[in-house]
C-alpha cells in the first residue's frame, strides 16, 4: 500500500519485509519498481473459466504510461531540491497523459484503421508469444484488446444494419488480415473460448456509461466465423441462455444476435441453424423481430442456391413461420408480416427439400389441420395450394388423409371443394390415385350418414363434393380410337356378309346402291384409267429402264469402283490407327486433369469422356462396319445364288417382284390378325 504523506508531500510504501537501504540509490528503486509491478498482479491470467476476461500484456503495455505517472508509489533515494530535469519529466507526464486522452476516438472506423501501426501490433504480438509461449489464448485475448484499444471511432448501432454484412472485416487491409489469419491459425485449438471472450467483453462494454466503440472485437468474431462458422453452432443452447437472460436489454440481445448471425454468410447451413435456434425463438419480441427477419432475408440473398440448406428446416421449424407469415393479428408489425410472406416461398424449399415426393406426407397433417373454414383468405388459399401439392407428389399423402379424414371434415370439406374446382390440372397420374381415395371417403360419408354423426353438416358438403369428383373423374369422354376403329370393323364385316349372301358384288346391296347413286360407273371409269396408265407406265418402264441402267452402269462403275477402292482403303487406314489417336487423345485427357487439379465430378467425368469414345469404336463402329460387310456380302451371294451365276436386270426384276409378292402376303397376314383380335375385344366389351 502506498500512502501520501500531509505534510512533506513525499510517497512511502508499506511493505512487508522491506530490505534495509532500498531506498538509498536509483538501482535500488528501480528494482523496487519492478518488483512491485510484479506484485501488482498485472500479468497474471486465469483461464479457467473460458468466459471471464482477463488481463493482457497489451493491456499492461497501455499500464507503462499511468506507472510512470505513478512514481509516487516507489520512495524517492533522497530529499532533494527541486531541478530543471524534473521539471522536463513533469512535462513528460503531463505529454503522455495528454496523449493517452487523445487516443480516444476517431472520426470514423476508416480514418482508425489508416491511424493503426501494423508493426507496432506485430511487435506486441511477438511480445505476447514469447512471454506466454504456452498459453494461445492469451495471444488471442491481446489481438483483441490491442485492435479494440486502437480502432475507437464513432459508437454504431449494435446490427450495424446500415453497412454491408462484412463490415467492419472489410474495412481492413490485407496486412491486417494476414497478421490476424496467422494468428487465429497459430491459435486453432483456442478459437471457441476467443470467441465467447469477444462476445462476452463486447457485452461487459456495453454496460458501461461512455463504454468503448467494439469494432476490435467484431472484426475478430468476423475473421473466426470466416474461416470457422461451426463455432458459433457448437452450442447455441448456452447462448440462446444467455439471450433470455438479456431480454430486457435489447442492445445486449442484438449484440448476441448479430456476432452469432456472422457464420450464416460464409455457410447457409450454420446460419440457419443460428436462425433456427436463436432468431426464431425471439421472433415475437418487438425490438428483436426487425433484426431477424432481415437477417434471414440477407442470407437467402447472399445464398441463392438453396440445395446446400435442405434438411434444416422441418415441420417443428416450418409451421410456427407459416403462422408467423399468415395469420393476422400476431405479434409482428404488418411490414414484418409482409416481408416474412416474401420470404416464404423459399422457406417452403428449403422445407420440402431435395426430395418432396417423400418427404411431403409428414406436413400433410399439419396443413390439414390449419384449413378451417374461419381461416384467413390468404393463409387458406396457401394452405389449398400446399395441400393439393402434397397430393399430387407424394403418394402417401392420400393414406394419410384417409387416416385424418373422419376427425378433419370440415376441414376435408374445403380441400375437396378446391381439388373439385382445380381438377383439370391436376395430372393424370395423381387423377388415378386420388379417384380411389375419393371412393374410400364416399363409403365413409354413407356411414356416418348412417350413424347420424354430430357434424352432420360437414358430411353433407364432402359427400356432394365427392360425389361431384368422381363424376368429373369418369366424365363422358368419346374414346374417338377406338370409335373409329369400330366403325371401321363393322364396315368391313357388312360388306363381307353382303358379298357372301349375295354370292356377287353386282347383286349385293352394296354393289346396287354404289350402282343407283352413279359412284361404281364412276369409280370404274377411274380403275379403268388408271389400270390403262399403269400398263403404259410399266411398258415405257420396260423398254427404257434397261438400257438406260445398262449405260448408267457403263459410265458409273469406273468412278463407283475408284471410290470403292479409296473407301476401302480409308476406313482400312481408320481402324489401323484410330485405336493410337485414340489412346493419345485418352492421355492428353488424363494429363490435362492432372495439371488443372479437377474437383472429383470434373475427374469423374473426365474418365467418362475419355473412355467413350474407345467405347463407341469398339461397340458400336467396328460390328457396324462388319455387320455392312457382311450384309452386302450375303446379298452379292444370294444375287449370283438367284441368277445362277448372272446378274441382269431381269433377274433382278424377278427377285423384287417376289419381295413385294412375299410382303404383301404377310401384310395380308398382319391384317387378318388384327381384325380377329380387333373383333375379340369389341365382343369382351
Amino acid at each position: 500500500m502506498a500512502a501520501r504523506t500531509a505534510g512533506g508531500g513525499r510517497w512511502e510504501v508499506v511493505k512487508k519485509g522491506r530490505r534495509p537501504g532500498a531506498g538509498g540509490s536509483g538501482r535500488g528503486g528501480g528494482v523496487d519498481r519492478r518488483a512491485l509491478g510484479e506484485a501488482n498482479g498485472v500479468w497474471k491470467y486465469d483461464l479457467t473459466p473460458p468466459i471471464q476476461t482477463t488481463s493482457t500484456l497489451y493491456e499492461r503495455g497501455f499500464e507503462k504510461i499511468m506507472k510512470k505517472q505513478n512514481k509516487e508509489q516507489v520512495p524517492p533515494p533522497a530529499v532533494e531540491p527541486k531541478k530543471p530535469g524534473n521539471k522536463k519529466q513533469t512535462k513528460k507526464v503531463a505529454t503522455l497523459t495528454n496523449q493517452n486522452q487523445k487516443q480516444g476516438r476517431f472520426r470514423s472506423l476508416e480514418e482508425a484503421l489508416k491511424a493503426l501501426d501494423v508493426a507496432a501490433l506485430q511487435k506486441e504480438l511477438d511480445k505476447s508469444q514469447s512471454v506466454f509461449s504456452g498459453n494461445p489464448s492469451v495471444w488471442l485475448k491481446d489481438l483483441a484488446s490491442y485492435l479494440n484499444y486502437k480502432l475507437q471511432a464513432p459508437l454504431s448501432e449494435p446490427t450495424l444494419s446500415q453497412h454491408t454484412h462484412d463490415y467492419p472485416y472489410s474495412l481492413v487491409s490485407r496486412e491486417l488480415r494476414g497478421i490476424i489469419r496467422g494468428l487465429l491459425a497459430k491459435a486453432a485449438g483456442s478459437l471457441e473460448l476467443f470467441f465467447d471472450h469477444c462476445l462476452f467483453t463486447m457485452l461487459q462494454e456495453l454496460d458501461k456509461t461512455p463504454g468503448e466503440s467494439l469494432h476490435g472485437y467484431r472484426i475478430c468474431i468476423q475473421a473466426i466465423l470466416q474461416d470457422k462458422p461451426k463455432i458459433a453452432t457448437m452450442n447455441l443452447g448456452k447462448f440462446l441462455e444467455l439471450l433470455r437472460s438479456h431480454q430486457n436489454r435489447p442492445a445486449k440481445c442484438l449484440t448476441i444476435m448479430w456476432a452469432l448471425g456472422q457464420a450464416g454468410f460464409a455457410n447457409l447451413t450454420e446460419g440457419l441453424k443460428v436462425w433456427l435456434g436463436i432468431m426464431l425463438p425471439v421472433l415475437g419480441i418487438k425490438s428483436l423481430s426487425p433484426f431477424a427477419i432481415a437477417y434471414l432475408d440477407r442470407l437467402l440473398l447472399m445464398h441463392p442456391n438453396l440445395t446446400k440448406g435442405f434438411g434444416m428446416i422441418g415441420p417443428k421449424d416450418f409451421f410456427p413461420l407459416l403462422d408467423f407469415a399468415y395469420m393476422p393479428n400476431n405479434s409482428l408489425t404488418p411490414s414484418l408480416q409482409e416481408q416474412l410472406c416474401q420470404l416464404y416461398p423459399r422457406l417452403k424449399v428449403l422445407a420440402f427439400g431435395a426430395k418432396p415426393e417423400s418427404t411431403l406426407h409428414t406436413y400433410f397433417p399439419s396443413f390439414l389441420s390449419r384449413a378451417t373454414p374461419n381461416c384467413p383468405p390468404e393463409m387458406k388459399k396457401e394452405l389449398l395450394r400446399s395441400l393439393t401439392e402434397c397430393l399430387t407428389v407424394d403418394p402417401l399423402s392420400a393414406n394419410v388423409w384417409r387416416q385424418l379424414y373422419p376427425k378433419h371434415l370440415s376441414q376435408s370439406s374445403l380441400l375437396l371443394e378446391h381439388l373439385l374446382r382445380s381438377w383439370e390440372r391436376i395430372p393424370k397420374k395423381a387423377q388415378k390415385s386420388l379417384q380411389e381415395t375419393i371412393q374410400s371417403f364416399k363409403l365413409t360419408n354413407q356411414e356416418l350418414l348412417r350413424k347420424g354423426s354430430c357434424n352432420n353438416q360437414d358430411v353433407v358438403t364432402c359427400d356432394a363434393a365427392c360425389k361431384g369428383l368422381l363424376q368429373q373423374a369418369r366424365g363422358f369422354r368419346l374414346p374417338w380410337t377406338r370409335l373409329l376403329l369400330l366403325v371401321l370393323i363393322f364396315a368391313i364385316g357388312f360388306l363381307c356378309h353382303d358379298f357372301r349372301s349375295h354370292s356377287s358384288f353386282q347383286s349385293s346391296l352394296s354393289g346396287r346402291l354404289l350402282q343407283s347413286s352413279g359412284f361404281l360407273p364412276a369409280g370404274q371409269k377411274a380403275c379403268a384409267k388408271i389400270y390403262s396408265y399403269s400398263l403404259q407406265g410399266y411398258s415405257w418402264l420396260e423398254e427404257t429402264l434397261p438400257a438406260w441402267g445398262s449405260h448408267l452402269l457403263i459410265v458409273v462403275r469406273p468412278s463407283l469402283q475408284f471410290a470403292w477402292t479409296h473407301i476401302n482403303a480409308t476406313v482400312s487406314f481408320l481402324s489401323a490407327h484410330c485405336a493410337s489417336h485414340l489412346a493419345c487423345f485418352s492421355d492428353n485427357l488424363t494429363s490435362l486433369s492432372q495439371r488443372l487439379q479437377l474437383p472429383d465430378a470434373l475427374n469423374q467425368l473426365l474418365h467418362s469422356l475419355r473412355e467413350l469414345p474407345l467405347l463407341l469404336y469398339h461397340n458400336v463402329l467396328l460390328p457396324v462396319w462388319h455387320m455392312l460387310l457382311e450384309a452386302l456380302a450375303g446379298a452379292q451371294q444370294y444375287c449370283h445364288k438367284a441368277c445362277r451365276g448372272e446378274v441382269t436386270w431381269d433377274c433382278v426384276k424377278t427377285q423384287l417382284s417376289e419381295a413385294a409378292c412375299w410382303t404383301w402376303l404377310c401384310l395380308q397376314d398382319i391384317t387378318v390378325a388384327f381384325l380377329d383380335w380387333a373383333l375379340a375385344m369389341i365382343s369382351q366389351q
